[in-house]
């Protein structure tokens, strides 16, 4: 739940910058981008670790949350940017971010690059990939989307997120009990 109303919030953030206020998407981009590199300096300056697997102390909480909420917003804001104001088009964008998960990913299996660096610049993009497949799903074919609309596609969304997490969570349930039993 947090999370949600964390991109929810980030999101509007990006949006009202540029609806409301007219800056442009690649302004709030690198303004974003900024914001999220002295946020991840501020928190190694002081704590030696962007792990989120050390996150065990109010200020790591409140760090780990900033970094989020920024993240959000940056995902937007470059989504956005790339798929709208470079006029790329949503399957595209999709498709330049998926491929840099994917490489990102590829040369972590391959060249064992730092773990945390890894999650972190992966976890940065699935916002601008969630954005792009979000508008190519919901924005009228007239825009370059698939038509289904916004109700749809968070529909579609909520049930493919939430079987996820009903899979995770019942092979983390599983490991529990396997190891429970081995005691």
């Amino acid at each position: 739940l947090a999370v949600v109303l964390v991109s929810i919030f980030g999101t509007l953030v990006t949006d009202n910058l540029t609806d409301q206020m007219g800056v442009p998407l690649e302004v709030s981009t690198i303004i974003f981008t900024f914001i999220l590199l002295a946020t991840f300096w501020f928190w190694y300056t002081q704590e030696k670790t962007l792990s989120i697997r050390s996150i065990d102390t109010p200020k790591r909480e409140l760090l780990y949350w900033s970094a989020i909420l920024v993240t959000f917003a940056l995902g937007t804001a470059a989504g956005d940017w790339v798929s709208e104001g470079m006029d790329i088009g949503y399957m595209r964008s999709t498709l330049l971010f998926g491929g840099l998960i994917s490489i990102v990913y590829a040369v972590y299996l391959i060249a064992r690059v730092n773990v945390v660096l890894t999650f972190w610049i992966i976890y940065v993009l699935t916002r601008p990939l969630g954005a792009s497949i979000g508008d190519l799903l919901s924005q009228s074919e007239k825009h370059g989307g698939l038509g289904f609309g916004v109700t749809s596609t968070s529909l579609i969304f909520f049930v493919f997120i939430s079987v996820l997490v009903m899979y995770q969570s019942s092979k983390v349930s599983k490991h529990i009990t396997i190891n429970h039993r081995g005691e």
